[in-house]
């Protein structure tokens, strides 16, 4: 005989007074406890009824929660028993698999947030990580269940986050990105109905603002190449980084950082693309060869690499190199500044604008699929996309048409 009854497992309470709730499952007198991802106080428990009392603000949507998984259980059974006269617990508890993640949006956060530090994709772990700590202090509750996400909820969170944590709108777009994400993947593995879904039809839209790209001018970029750094010091390591980065058409700096002297063969620099694994191999330039002979001589005390910030890189461990990565781009970024003000550039210089500079001193003499080739990027309409920010010539010249040169 089989019997199923939701248990609110005291033994098991956590330090906040809450305690696990859960269906316990008996077969041939054995029994098994599955989690609902649910916790609560024994006070909102009424467990003659097996319901949570409505003290509880979530109480009807918990009891639903209850109710569809002893269905779901009692649905299993009877399909099993038609296979098989002999049904075993494992096979009713294996599926279908009533796990914490089919009701609780923190659960497959979490998961989601892991499996990308488990596969090595810190950038994304870490900022998805704070995105769900802003998410649950937020919530201020120990579960979120999906369709307690509504589109008034999510209006209150961007409320929260501008007034309270001092988002910007793109950082608020990036959170709902990431809300989004998880509902996408709980709508894939069927673990949510699409009438629970807050960003469908006339509900919550996400628009990505379009930023503006602004790169330097030739005149400016000279003044970068003539100014003088003592060698060795932290400006000139900033310098020539950023330099490098441009000279093969904004090569992104985590990835410039990578790089070691078994990357340059026959006059040519031959490296993967981090971001999309993007083979490149192009011809060095005259002004990188002189970089590069600048780090010649430090080459087994760089331990390969080029550029000296990985070079007390842990290298067994790829967090501890992500770290290293990052800190050196953020130290290279300090000296961009430093850099800007003392070549009197009225523009903000960070890493990511050497790809913006070779994007606006390319223009429109550059062919869209050589662009592509040298961006790396994987559809040629990114690349038109992003160089249509660096092309003014026909707009100003129709503009002239009209006003004139006056």
């Amino acid at each position: 005989m089989t019997s199923f009854k939701v248990v609110l497992r005291k033994s098991d309470e956590k330090k906040d007074g809450t305690c696990p709730l859960t269906i316990r499952v008996t077969l041939n007198r054995k029994s098994k406890f599955i989690s609902l991802g649910v916790f609560l106080r024994p006070a909102d428990w009424n467990e003659n009824q097996g319901k949570v009392k409505s003290s509880h603000p979530n109480s009807q949507r918990i009891n639903n929660l209850i109710l569809k998984k002893s269905y779901d259980l009692q649905a299993r059974l009877l399909e099993l028993n038609s296979e098989d006269d002999m049904v075993s617990l494992s096979q009713l508890t294996k599926k279908p698999k009533i796990n914490a993640d089919e009701s609780d949006f923190f659960i497959l956060a979490r998961r989601r947030i892991e499996e990308k530090h488990k596969n090595q994709i810190f950038s994304v772990n870490r900022a998805e990580k704070s995105i769900l700590k802003n998410i649950t202090r937020f919530h201020q509750e120990k579960s979120l269940l999906y369709d307690q996400i509504t589109n008034a909820w999510l209006q209150k969170f961007k409320s929260y986050c501008i007034s309270d944590l001092g988002h910007s709108k793109r950082t608020v777009t990036n959170q709902l990105i990431f809300i989004r994400t998880i509902f996408n993947i709980a709508l894939k593995n069927e673990v949510i109905e699409q009438s629970v879904y807050p960003f469908a039809g006339e509900k919550e839209k996400i628009r990505i603002k379009n930023t503006i790209k602004i790169g330097l001018v030739p005149e400016e970029l000279v003044k970068i190449e003539q100014l003088s750094c003592a060698v060795g010091s932290s400006i000139w390591h900033a310098k020539n980084v950023w330099l490098f980065s441009f000279y093969f058409a904004g090569i992104r700096i985590s990835d410039a950082l990578s790089l070691k002297w078994e990357n340059v063969k026959d006059g040519r620099l031959l490296y993967s693309m981090q971001k999309n694994d993007k083979v490149l191999s192009i011809k060095i330039p005259n002004r990188a060869s002189v970089i590069l002979k600048g780090y010649e001589e430090n080459k087994v005390e760089n331990r390969g690499y080029i550029f000296p910030f990985l070079n007390k890189a842990l290298l067994s461990d790829p967090e501890d190199v992500f770290r290293k990565k990052r800190n050196g781009a953020r130290l290279i970024n300090k000296y961009l500044k430093r850099i800007a003000q003392e070549c009197g550039l009225d523009k903000t210089l960070s890493n990511h604008i050497s790809r913006h500079t070779f994007g606006n001193i390319a223009g429109d003499r550059i062919n869209p699929l050589m662009l592509q080739k040298l961006y790396r990027h994987s559809d040629l309409k990114t690349t038109i996309n992003y160089q249509a920010n660096f092309i003014h010539k026909e707009a100003d010249e129709a503009l002239e048409k009209v006003l004139g040169n006056n």
